[in-house]
Protein backbone atom coordinates (compact mmCIF):
# COMPACT_ATOMS: atom_id res chain seq x y z
CA UNK A 1 0.00 0.00 0.00
CA UNK A 2 1.43 3.38 -0.88
CA UNK A 3 1.56 6.06 1.98
CA UNK A 4 -1.86 8.31 1.58
CA UNK A 5 0.03 11.04 1.15
CA UNK A 6 1.50 9.84 -2.38
CA UNK A 7 -1.94 8.84 -3.13
CA UNK A 8 -3.53 12.10 -2.58
CA UNK A 9 -0.62 13.94 -4.46
CA UNK A 10 -1.62 11.59 -7.59
CA UNK A 11 -4.95 12.56 -7.27
CA UNK A 12 -4.13 16.12 -7.45
CA UNK A 13 -2.08 15.99 -10.65
CA UNK A 14 -5.27 13.62 -11.85
CA UNK A 15 -7.34 16.75 -11.31
CA UNK A 16 -5.24 19.51 -12.47
CA UNK A 17 -4.55 17.81 -15.59
CA UNK A 18 -8.75 17.66 -16.01
CA UNK A 19 -8.60 21.29 -15.18
CA UNK A 20 -6.71 22.24 -17.93
CA UNK A 21 -7.48 19.45 -20.22
CA UNK A 22 -11.77 20.24 -20.35
CA UNK A 23 -11.05 23.78 -21.41
CA UNK A 24 -8.81 23.26 -23.82
CA UNK A 25 -10.64 20.37 -25.46
CA UNK A 26 -13.90 22.72 -25.06
CA UNK A 27 -11.46 25.32 -27.14
CA UNK A 28 -11.46 22.77 -29.68
CA UNK A 29 -14.55 21.75 -30.01
CA UNK A 30 -16.06 25.45 -30.05
CA UNK A 31 -13.57 25.72 -33.40
CA UNK A 32 -13.32 22.62 -34.99
CA UNK A 33 -16.55 20.57 -34.09
CA UNK A 34 -16.95 17.89 -30.88
CA UNK A 35 -15.75 15.03 -33.07
CA UNK A 36 -12.63 16.83 -33.82
CA UNK A 37 -11.68 17.53 -30.76
CA UNK A 38 -12.38 14.14 -29.32
CA UNK A 39 -9.70 13.10 -31.88
CA UNK A 40 -7.27 15.62 -31.14
CA UNK A 41 -7.21 14.94 -27.81
CA UNK A 42 -6.61 10.87 -27.92
CA UNK A 43 -4.61 10.96 -30.61
CA UNK A 44 -2.54 13.24 -28.68
CA UNK A 45 -2.97 10.58 -25.48
CA UNK A 46 -1.85 7.93 -28.10
CA UNK A 47 1.14 9.79 -29.16
CA UNK A 48 1.57 10.43 -25.18
CA UNK A 49 1.49 6.80 -24.47
CA UNK A 50 3.14 5.60 -27.17
CA UNK A 51 6.89 6.99 -26.66
CA UNK A 52 7.06 5.78 -23.22
CA UNK A 53 6.14 2.36 -24.59
CA UNK A 54 8.43 2.52 -27.19
CA UNK A 55 11.56 3.05 -24.35
CA UNK A 56 10.32 1.15 -21.49
CA UNK A 57 8.75 -1.86 -23.39
CA UNK A 58 4.87 -2.84 -23.79
CA UNK A 59 2.12 -5.60 -23.36
CA UNK A 60 0.15 -4.11 -26.14
CA UNK A 61 0.29 -7.61 -28.08
CA UNK A 62 -1.53 -8.69 -25.31
CA UNK A 63 -4.87 -6.86 -25.89
CA UNK A 64 -6.90 -9.94 -26.18
CA UNK A 65 -6.62 -10.72 -22.77
CA UNK A 66 -8.71 -7.66 -21.28
CA UNK A 67 -12.90 -8.01 -21.07
CA UNK A 68 -14.37 -6.82 -24.73
CA UNK A 69 -16.21 -4.29 -23.45
CA UNK A 70 -13.36 -2.59 -21.83
CA UNK A 71 -11.91 -1.99 -25.41
CA UNK A 72 -14.62 0.51 -25.70
CA UNK A 73 -13.43 3.04 -22.75
CA UNK A 74 -12.63 5.59 -25.58
CA UNK A 75 -16.16 6.20 -26.52
CA UNK A 76 -16.25 7.70 -22.54
CA UNK A 77 -14.30 10.57 -24.11
CA UNK A 78 -16.19 11.40 -26.90
CA UNK A 79 -19.13 12.14 -23.84
CA UNK A 80 -17.45 13.91 -21.61
CA UNK A 81 -15.07 15.89 -24.33
CA UNK A 82 -19.16 16.73 -25.51
CA UNK A 83 -20.11 17.25 -21.78
CA UNK A 84 -17.06 19.44 -21.01
CA UNK A 85 -17.46 21.87 -24.61
CA UNK A 86 -21.13 22.23 -24.04
CA UNK A 87 -21.07 22.81 -20.21
CA UNK A 88 -18.04 25.41 -20.07
CA UNK A 89 -19.18 28.25 -22.76
CA UNK A 90 -22.61 28.17 -20.59
CA UNK A 91 -21.57 28.18 -16.23
CA UNK A 92 -18.15 28.07 -16.42
CA UNK A 93 -15.00 26.08 -15.85
CA UNK A 94 -15.13 25.36 -12.01
CA UNK A 95 -19.15 24.84 -12.22
CA UNK A 96 -18.72 22.43 -15.23
CA UNK A 97 -15.85 20.53 -12.96
CA UNK A 98 -17.70 20.39 -10.14
CA UNK A 99 -20.37 18.99 -11.89
CA UNK A 100 -18.87 16.26 -13.83
CA UNK A 101 -17.02 15.35 -10.44
CA UNK A 102 -20.62 14.57 -8.67
CA UNK A 103 -21.52 12.63 -11.47
CA UNK A 104 -18.03 10.70 -11.65
CA UNK A 105 -19.06 10.22 -7.47
CA UNK A 106 -22.11 9.26 -8.33
CA UNK A 107 -20.96 6.16 -10.71
CA UNK A 108 -18.03 5.45 -8.48
CA UNK A 109 -19.98 5.12 -5.44
CA UNK A 110 -22.53 2.33 -7.74
CA UNK A 111 -19.06 0.68 -8.73
CA UNK A 112 -18.07 0.11 -5.24
CA UNK A 113 -21.28 -0.74 -3.70
CA UNK A 114 -21.45 -3.69 -6.15
CA UNK A 115 -17.85 -4.30 -6.60
CA UNK A 116 -18.00 -3.87 -10.25
CA UNK A 117 -15.52 -3.39 -13.16
CA UNK A 118 -13.03 -4.56 -10.74
CA UNK A 119 -13.38 -1.90 -7.57
CA UNK A 120 -13.04 -2.34 -4.30
CA UNK A 121 -15.95 -3.61 -2.72
CA UNK A 122 -17.27 -0.70 -0.56
CA UNK A 123 -20.65 -0.20 0.93
CA UNK A 124 -22.62 2.79 0.31
CA UNK A 125 -23.26 4.26 3.89
CA UNK A 126 -24.84 7.02 5.27
CA UNK A 127 -21.30 8.88 5.75
CA UNK A 128 -20.92 8.35 1.80
CA UNK A 129 -24.65 9.64 1.43
CA UNK A 130 -23.57 12.82 3.49
CA UNK A 131 -20.89 13.13 1.53
CA UNK A 132 -22.81 13.18 -1.89
CA UNK A 133 -25.65 15.16 -0.54
CA UNK A 134 -22.85 17.80 0.24
CA UNK A 135 -21.18 17.52 -3.13
CA UNK A 136 -24.57 17.75 -4.77
CA UNK A 137 -25.56 20.93 -2.70
CA UNK A 138 -21.64 22.19 -4.04
CA UNK A 139 -23.12 21.65 -7.79
CA UNK A 140 -26.28 23.34 -6.89
CA UNK A 141 -25.27 26.70 -5.58
CA UNK A 142 -21.85 26.61 -8.39
CA UNK A 143 -24.68 26.32 -11.02
CA UNK A 144 -27.00 28.65 -10.13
Amino acid sequence: MQPIYLIIFIGLIGGIAIGFQSPMASMISQRLGVLESVFIVHIGGAIGAFIPMLIWGNKIAEWRSVPWYTLFAGLFGLVVIYAMSFMIPRIGVASTLITVLAGQLLIGSLLDHFGLLGAVHKPFDLTRAFGLSIVMLGVWLSVK
